[in-house]
C-alpha cells in the first residue's frame, strides 16, 4: 500500500512538472530585463536571457518585436551554440558573438522550423533581432557590439 502511494505520488509530481513545462511553452514568456547595446550609431534594447528556462523559451510565441529590440542570450562558457525556431512566429537573424563583443557569424532563421542554425566557433553570446536588421545596417562578422555584459574568460 505504501509502495502504491509513493508510486502515485511520484507520478503526480511528474505530471505537474510536465504540465507546467508544457504551459510555459504555449505562450510567450514575460519581457525580460533589458540591456542597451550599441552597434555603431544604432541602439538596441535587448532582453537578456540568462537562465536555461529563459533561453529555452526565448522569443517563442511573440507576434512582433520592435525595430531595435532583440534578445541577448548569455552563457557561462564559450561553446558552439545552435538555435532553432520551434514555436517562434517572427523571422529572425541571429548574431553569434565572441567574448570581445565581435560578431562571429550571422544566420537568418525562418519561423516555425526545427532546422539548426549554429555558430561557426565557440561563443558565449547570441543576439536575435528581426530578420534583416544586421544586413540593413551593413553589420557583418568582425563588427564589434558595445554594451554586452562581457563575462571574464573561464581559465582552464
Amino acid at each position: 500500500m505504501i509502495r502504491n502511494l509513493v508510486r502515485h505520488g511520484i507520478a503526480f509530481v511528474c505530471g505537474l512538472l510536465f504540465a507546467s513545462h508544457a504551459i510555459a511553452q504555449d505562450r510567450a514568456q514575460p519581457r525580460l530585463p533589458t540591456v542597451e547595446l550599441t552597434a555603431g550609431m544604432h541602439v538596441i534594447q535587448a532582453e537578456v536571457a540568462h537562465t536555461h528556462n529563459q533561453q529555452s523559451i526565448g522569443l517563442m510565441h511573440r507576434k512582433k518585436m520592435g525595430v531595435n529590440e532583440g534578445m541577448l542570450f548569455v552563457y557561462e562558457v564559450p561553446q558552439v551554440r545552435c538555435y532553432w525556431m520551434r514555436n517562434t512566429l517572427i523571422p529572425l537573424t541571429i548574431a553569434f558573438i565572441d567574448d570581445n563583443g565581435a560578431i562571429v557569424n550571422l544566420r537568418d532563421m525562418q519561423p516555425r522550423t526545427e532546422r539548426s542554425h549554429c555558430s561557426s566557433k565557440p561563443v558565449r553570446y547570441a543576439l536575435e533581432m528581426n530578420q534583416g536588421w544586421f544586413k540593413a545596417r551593413g553589420l557583418k562578422p568582425g563588427f564589434k557590439l558595445r554594451g554586452i555584459p562581457l563575462a571574464p574568460a573561464v581559465m582552464p
